[in-house]
């Protein structure tokens, strides 16, 4: 059996239930998930062999790939291996009683203010009329993180899914805008791995998401689904089964197959040359992300 360590931001009912149902150990990998604090914090892990996958946004992998100006301050050899899931529920969430027009001068939560969630914040903050300039951010670090500073008033919104947001709808939170309504197609979280060493375990790791992620889409796994999220993410029963029901949405939930959408890498990219532009030499550096052979999906 293969030990390797997986770093995600917010636990993975989806890797749990592939340990839980034998599926990892079928493809000869015993896995240790490690909670990450940021996008930089991960990929400098990631980077240094501390973890041989990443459970990440593929915002992040565009950004070390291709940015020089990425907060690690060089590129690196990242792809993405498969697709996992559409963003489960990805929004932008504010304090109770909030609406739209609050924003203006909140302080508004971040993981860090160049992130693939923190770009979705910017569009889905315009989508609602307000500015960029118009609120102030707090980096504030993971989306568990950044609930708990909604939840104690250290910021009046920020960026919510993957069971964090409801958490936040049961504690009276508010959904001010989503990614599945406002800027799908979208892709919210894959698996990424660093250079050449590790793919093939990247690949048998995918391969036991994928094979789960099979399962559940079938409408199998509902009580073991159930289970980890609760136990997993703190959730009571009842918003246990919405996230097992979030899971299988066909907009923002898991992604059968594990293909990668060239168009929720095209509404990436769109949302990165948007509001953090780069360009060197006169060229902007995602330019050619999408192209054949950018080396951005592995096997692409």
């Amino acid at each position: 059996m293969q030990q390797i360590a997986v770093g995600s931001f917010t636990p993975s009912v989806l890797l749990d239930l592939a340990g839980s149902t034998g599926r990892l150990a079928d493809r000869g990998l015993a896995v240790t998930e490690v909670p990450v604090t940021s996008s930089p914090a991960q990929f400098r892990s990631l980077l240094d062999d501390e973890l041989a996958v990443a459970l990440t946004s593929p915002d992040n992998v565009l950004a070390y790939r291709f940015n020089p100006g990425n907060p690690l301050g060089g590129l690196a050899d990242v792809r993405i291996v498969a697709a996992i899931d559409r963003g489960l529920g990805l929004g932008l969430y504010g304090a109770a009683g909030m609406v739209a027009a609050d924003l203006r001068g909140a302080r508004v939560g971040v993981d860090v203010a160049t992130s693939g969630f923190a770009l979705a914040l910017y569009a889905l903050a315009d989508s609602l009329g307000v500015g960029r300039d118009e609120y102030e951010l707090v980096t504030l670090g993971s989306t568990p993180r950044r609930l708990e500073a909604l939840l104690a008033g250290e910021c009046a919104a920020t960026m919510l899914n993957a069971g964090n947001e409801l958490v936040a709808e049961a504690r009276g939170c508010v959904r001010l805008a989503g990614v599945a309504e406002s800027l799908a197609p979208y892709l919210g979280t894959v698996v990424a791995v660093a250079g050449e060493r590790h793919l093939d375990v990247a690949s048998r790791l995918a391969d036991a998401l994928l094979d789960t992620t099979a399962g559940i889409a079938g409408g199998g796994l509902s009580e073991e689904a159930a289970e980890a999220a609760a136990r997993r993410l703190g959730l009571d029963d009842e918003l246990a089964r919405r996230y097992v029901e979030r899971l299988r949405d066909p907009v923002d939930g898991l992604v059968p197959g594990g293909e990668v959408d060239p168009g929720a890498l095209a509404t990436l990219v769109r949302l990165r040359t948007t509001y953090l532009p780069t360009i060197v030499d006169g060229v902007e550096v995602l330019d050619a992300a999408l192209a054949p052979g950018s080396g951005l999906v592995h096997g692409a």
